[in-house]
């Protein structure tokens, strides 16, 4: 299984970012979906996740900012991330799992910077 993510970058507060990963190997829509984040001296924590009905979860500090989706179809799930903020700067994850998390992808970096 490989899990590989693109769209990180560096974006000035406020602005606007999203993230995709593209899954291989296995039967994506089996799985729930996930985007986890880490940031420099902290622990790896939940962004999002959406289980295999598309129903999603997100994290107090991102609702209402973050759009999780999938599409089983093209082996994807993507983060819409909208009024970003500098605290949202870390590497963010793509994560798949039936019950925990099984598999990572190897992260991209998000910056919010002026």
């Amino acid at each position: 299984v490989q899990l590989v993510e693109s769209g990180g970058g560096l974006v000035q507060p406020g602005g606007s970012l999203r993230l995709s990963c593209a899954a291989s190997g296995t039967i994506f829509s089996l799985y729930v979906l996930g985007w986890y984040r880490q940031a420099p001296g902290k622990q790896r924590e939940m962004v999002a996740t959406i289980s295999t009905i598309s129903s999603p979860n997100y994290a107090d500090s991102v609702r209402g900012r973050f759009t999780i989706s999938r599409d089983n179809a093209n082996n994807t799930v993507s983060l819409q991330m909208n009024g970003l903020k500098p605290e949202d700067t870390a590497v963010y994850y793509c994560a798949m799992g039936l019950y925990e998390v099984d598999y990572w992808g190897q992260g991209t970096q998000v910056t919010v910077s002026s």
